[in-house]
């Protein structure tokens, strides 16, 4: 059961404190308070778990300062849309905000591998008007003698590039709870002002206890990735962890399932349910078109692929591309024959607008067939 406070409600109100009495009155039931606070207003929801079967929801709403009580029948509690669509979905960082209407471009390394090639790409997407990136400073990889990535070393210089550049958010995935801490002493050492999302990867999309702790921190967002052999439904349940843990600044992640019926690609796109995400959900959607495709193969007009599956995403609504770039590809320490190259920047983003109009365009058109 959620109940869905008025906005601004003040928690030291008398209202609120009896609203809170109860809740911690009712048998087999426990509550789990969520505050989102936009740039105007602040709305908190509660969460009651449990045997909620017997609550009585009409007692609860005679409180002025409930707004309504939802009974939920899924089990991705926080993060799920349930039956009222006008929920407020997404968050704003750095000064940017991240919801199913907005857009965003990270395109970045996928591994760090020199100073030198984070100070280029830093400075080619600062030319271009980008303010986001993805910059892999941890690497799990499937053969346990591949390059990990450089670690803690590499984030001093690559906060530092962020700042001389304006980069205001770096799409960072982290493989366990350490690395958050080394963020954050990254940050403060080198007294930098860029906002960090902390990324789950596909390989740890139901590592639980890992999930539990970046869920249990509020001060970075989150971008899970789906995993790449379980079941949207199974996702959800596990980006679930990371809002019951109090961090519902979640943005989910398609990267493409492992499937050989994706061949000659590197996995499945599945780019398809975008829609089906910002159906069930309140969450963005990020798409990664570098490792749903794995190459650099292109159709008869010289379109690579990479650019083909990132339209088809952002034309049926994704909220946010992280691709992979690179100035010198063939020396990348990861993924290099995928890797797009800084001389196509320029057109990826052209591309990119071209399929984000189309999409404004068809919502447009939807609704004023529905009026």
């Amino acid at each position: 059961m959620l109940i869905i406070l008025k906005p601004n409600v003040d928690h030291n109100s008398e209202c609120y404190k009896q609203l809170i009495d109860h809740c911690e009155g009712l048998t087999d039931v426990e509550y789990r308070v969520h505050n989102i606070q936009g740039t105007q207003q602040m709305l908190s929801e509660i969460y009651l778990l449990g045997d909620t079967a017997n609550v009585d929801s009409e007692i609860i709403k005679v409180w002025p300062c409930v707004d309504r009580v939802v009974k939920i029948s899924n089990t991705y509690r926080v993060l799920g849309r349930h039956e009222y669509h006008d929920r407020k979905n997404g968050f704003t960082y750095k000064g940017l905000q991240f919801g199913q209407n907005s857009f965003h471009l990270f395109p970045g390394l996928c591994a760090v591998d020199n100073q030198k090639h984070v100070e280029q790409m830093m400075e080619a997407l600062a030319n271009r008007g980008i303010s986001c990136t993805r910059m892999g400073a941890y690497k799990p990889r499937t053969n346990p003698y591949s390059f990990q990535g450089h670690g803690e070393k590499c984030l001093p210089y690559v906060f530092q590039a962020a700042d001389k550049y304006g980069i205001k958010v770096i799409a960072m995935e982290v493989t366990h709870e350490n690395h958050i801490k080394e963020i954050k002493n990254a940050l403060q050492k080198t007294n930098s002002n860029v906002g960090v999302i902390l990324q789950i990867g596909t390989r740890n999309s139901q590592n639980f206890e890992l999930l539990k702790a970046v869920g249990r921190q509020k001060e970075f967002p989150v971008l899970f990735k789906r995993g790449f052999g379980i079941t949207l439904e199974e996702s959800f349940n596990a980006a679930e962890y990371l809002a019951s843990e109090g961090n519902d600044m979640v943005i989910f992640g398609l990267r493409g399932m492992k499937s050989v019926l994706g061949d000659p690609h590197r996995n499945f796109v599945d780019f398809a349910q975008v829609s089906v995400v910002k159906r069930l959900t309140r969450m963005p959607v990020c798409i990664d078109p570098s490792h749903s495709v794995g190459t650099r193969d292109a159709d008869p007009q010289g379109i690579l692929d990479i650019f083909n599956v990132a339209s088809q995403g952002i034309i049926t609504g994704a909220n946010m591309v992280l691709v992979d770039f690179h100035p010198h590809p063939p020396s990348a320490l990861v993924d290099g024959p995928q890797a797009l190259r800084l001389e196509e920047l320029d057109w990826f983003i052209k591309d990119m607008q071209i399929a984000r109009k189309a999409y404004l365009d068809r919502k447009e058109l939807a609704r004023m067939s529905n009026m």
